[in-house]
């Protein structure tokens, strides 16, 4: 495998030789040129080392002086910037080329389709997951109890005994050595009875919502949703031309027989845990729910984002999916909240009906998760270092939650006050007062390296004020600094 420097070597070689050698300026100059050219078309990136001044000399038969000469210019034109002990570094320059301003889109490219034009619309809809500030961010595990060596003994393992025909393209549906152990732990940890062919292994909780609205819903289809709910579910539904109805939550959690539109192709709800208030669904509402979808014939999709959290060793926490006899229920989970964010690894449970077409969906797609990472997620799952973790998870969790809960007491005016949950969750929602804007608040923290998700954005309707701290992921001492920096911006406000 060639090195950046080398690639960039062969390409000023190949190029140099192929230019004008009639033309009256001297080397120098045209290799200056040549470079700058290069780095303007993009074709050496930036953040990539130029070669150094003795192999590029030799390559192109000059004295490195003249590399030298041509180097020190390019540096103080700003393309490129000098490392001591490494080298010259591509810089990124303003290019005013490429700037988007400049280019035409309607009259040298074709038409957005409507489709995406209406993903471009509502991704604003969508609580952003790619920050690095980990604190506050929503939705992860205490990221350093995870059992990192663990996982990485068993992937060695995996490709000290990786067959080549492991390495070929493999079934879109997921691995059945993953889907069977997916399918027991969901018997052991939910009461879930299904056949391991219903089971859908995808990147996560978003993936599946996507397949699964592609695959049952057409432009302006009804679609009926929790208010509050998590925004990027909302997005997708929009982004596809649904229909949406919201319905509020009492706490019961939500009363379908209170809708009173037209028949609703699919029903969301996120019944172990209500995201993000923490409501249970009670077991009479679940029936209720699936009798009603089964009278005007809609899918169930309960999105179970976090019931290992929210209901460890509790019991009498029935699943839609395993209450429902008619096998209207599509059952989402992911081990991207349990285990760490980047692991891509979620499942979705699917009634007999729909797996033909969520397959061929796949195939056109996304084609399949990698096999490495599932026939390790399996291993992880058949050893128990799944439950193991899961304590370790809680416990931490709990831990930290005490300690941010007692600090923002302490720090916070009583003003803003943290509403309490029948449900362990990895987040707290704090109502904060009606004359602070929670969406211009949150944008102020995040200037301030605080990363927070505000909870008017989570309704479909009627927003309420307050923001979302996930707290799991923050060490205390953390925790306390960015509490204090939130407390003097607070004092700003009132």
């Amino acid at each position: 495998m060639h090195t950046s420097k080398e690639l960039v070597l062969k390409l000023l070689t190949t190029s140099y030789y192929e230019l004008n050698k009639s033309q009256q300026s001297v080397a120098y100059l045209r290799i200056l040129n040549l470079i700058k050219q290069k780095i303007e078309d993009r074709q050496i990136p930036k953040g990539i080392y130029l070669p150094s001044t003795r192999q590029l000399s030799k390559a192109l038969n000059v004295s490195r002086s003249t590399i030298v000469r041509v180097y020190n210019l390019l540096a103080v034109e700003g393309y490129v910037k000098s490392i001591q002990g490494s080298g010259y570094l591509v810089k990124s320059i303003d290019l005013s080329p490429f700037n988007p301003d400049n280019i035409n889109l309607h009259s040298e490219y074709p038409e957005i389709s409507d489709r995406g034009q209406m993903f471009i619309k509502n991704v604003n809809l969508m609580h952003s997951t790619a920050q690095k500030d980990l604190a506050f961010r929503p939705g992860l595990p205490p990221l350093d109890v995870f059992p990192v060596n663990q996982w990485k003994r068993l992937f060695n393992s995996y490709w000290k005994q990786v067959k080549y025909s492991n390495l070929s393209f493999s079934d879109s549906s997921g691995l059945e050595y993953l889907k069977k152990n997916v399918a027991l732990y969901l018997n052991l940890v939910r009461g879930i009875r299904c056949d391991h062919e219903q089971v859908i292994i995808v990147s996560g909780s978003l993936q599946s919502l996507y397949l699964i609205a592609n695959a049952v819903l057409n432009p302006k289809d009804k679609v009926v949703m929790e208010s509050p709910t998590f925004p990027n579910v909302h997005s997708i539904f929009k982004s596809l031309g649904a229909d949406i109805s919201a319905l509020s939550l009492d706490e019961k959690g939500i009363n379908i027989n209170a809708y009173q539109g037209k028949s609703p192709k699919l029903i969301h709800v996120t019944p172990s845990s209500h995201y993000p208030t923490g409501t249970p669904m009670q077991g009479c509402r679940k029936k209720e729910l699936i009798d009603w979808a089964q009278h005007h014939q809609s899918i169930l999709i309960e999105n179970d984002y976090d019931h290992e959290i929210s209901n460890w060793k509790q019991e009498n926490n029935d699943s839609i999916f395993s209450l429902d006899n008619n096998q209207r229920t599509v059952f989402l989970g992911t081990f991207n909240r349990l285990l760490h964010q980047s692991i891509r690894l979620g499942y979705m449970v699917v009634p007999y009906y729909l797996l033909d077409v969520i397959k061929a969906l796949q195939m056109h797609s996304h084609r399949f998760v990698s096999p490495s990472n599932q026939i390790v997620m399996s291993q992880f799952i058949e050893k128990n270092y799944i439950y193991n973790h899961i304590k370790n998870v809680v416990k931490t969790a709990e831990k930290r939650r005490n300690t941010f809960e007692i600090k923002f007491r302490e720090l916070m005016p009583e003003s803003f006050k943290i509403l309490e949950s029948k449900a362990r969750s990895l987040h707290v929602l704090v109502k904060v007062p009606e004359q602070i804007n929670d969406k211009k608040f949150k944008q102020n923290l995040y200037k301030n390296h605080i990363n927070v998700h505000n909870f008017s954005h989570c309704f479909l309707d009627k927003p309420q004020n307050g923001l979302i701290f996930g707290y799991s992921a923050v060490k205390e001492p953390v925790m306390i600094k960015k509490l204090k920096t939130m407390q003097n911006l607070v004092k700003t406000y009132l």
